[in-house]
């Protein structure tokens, strides 16, 4: 449109954010361009505030990336042990008068994990502060519990409903959401949610609406679309999902780093293996796997990334293309033979 969000809406952003908001749990939902915009926005909204930022040390870096900048304005920042809430609940207890702001991922992939979003919760609610939950991987994949849904759950709602810590009569959680529909829903476009009030007061305040593009109109449309197949075909999609990952992992007893169902699985490779290697072989075969920094190394890692458009024999064609170059290198032989 060639105008900023400030100035004028793009067409179909309003609907979008009505069904994103029924979906998590929200009272309101704001659209962006990215999740870095919407972090930037929020943590300059904080300070000020008479705020302390406690941020769990595995968040994702977009996050640490917002709560950088609120520090370079005088906020705070703590960091604390990955899902620690006991220590988090300690430090909290010692004579911090600031109103706490936690931060987390609301599921880590790394180690298979939900965040402890109750006890979280409960932690800023005993202060009066917030909590901010980057719920990006969780968001189209998890959804209410119950014992008939399944792994994931149902809906695809997220962690908020996941945990059924969404609002509820017009009751404000403390909790605010920021999330990018680019992993489950596939769509370049961001999203944050909380109460009407929160939401409000991020919109006056945002310095992306006005400085920055909005989210593009194609965008704005593929995520009203995405949204529309997962009210009719989600749940059957995220049990197709749930079935691959089991074949994915039943196949590969022993070589996976976690034991969750996440559809990103990541190898725990021997230690006498090279994962760029690997990866360059498994390439040379038509198997594309990521190869990335392992957090908890800092060395190399390999993950897979499944998804419910995947046929069960390309399951079966990466698994038996990983096991032999597996065995192979444990027999001695060098991988970058096998191109």
């Amino acid at each position: 449109m060639g105008k900023p969000a400030a100035l004028q809406e793009i067409a179909g952003a309003l609907p979008v954010q009505r069904e994103l908001a029924a979906l998590t749990g929200c009272e309101r939902v704001l659209l962006g361009s990215s999740t870095l915009h919407l972090f930037c926005d929020l943590f300059a909204m904080l300070a000020g505030r008479n705020v302390t930022i406690w941020i769990d040390e595995a968040t994702y870096p977009i996050a640490r990336w917002g709560t950088d900048r609120a520090a370079a304005l005088g906020v705070p920042v703590r960091r604390f042990a990955h899902h620690d809430a006991i220590g988090l609940q300690r430090a909290l207890g010692q004579g911090h008068d600031n109103r706490p702001v936690i931060v987390t991922d609301g599921y880590c992939p790394v180690r298979g994990r939900h965040a402890p979003l109750q006890e979280y919760a409960s932690c800023a609610a005993a202060r009066d502060g917030l909590l901010i939950v980057d719920d990006t991987q969780a968001l189209g994949i998890f959804g209410r519990q119950a014992e008939s849904m399944g792994a994931y759950g149902s809906g695809g709602g997220g962690s908020l409903k996941y945990f059924d810590l969404h609002s509820s009569d017009g009751h404000d959680p403390g909790i605010v959401v920021v999330s990018s529909l680019a992993k489950a829903f596939g769509v370049p476009v961001a999203m944050l949610g909380g109460s009407l009030e929160f939401a409000g007061r991020f919109q006056e305040n945002s310095a992306t609406l006005v400085h920055c593009s909005p989210p593009s109109a194609a965008a704005i449309s593929a995520a009203r679309r995405a949204l529309q197949l997962n009210g009719e075909f989600g749940d059957a999609l995220r049990r197709r999902l749930v079935e691959r990952v089991v074949r994915f992992r039943r196949r590969l007893a022993g070589l996976l780093s976690t034991e969750s169902l996440f559809p990103v699985q990541s190898l725990n490779l021997p230690g006498n293996m090279d994962a760029r290697e690997l990866y360059r072989a498994l390439l040379g075969r038509g198997v594309r796997s990521v190869l990335h920094r392992d957090s908890r190394s800092g060395g190399p890692g390999i993950s897979f990334v499944l998804t419910a458009r995947h046929e069960l024999g390309e399951i079966d064609w990466a698994v038996r293309h990983l096991a032999e170059l597996i065995c192979r290198t444990a027999a001695g032989k060098c991988i970058g033979s096998l191109h």
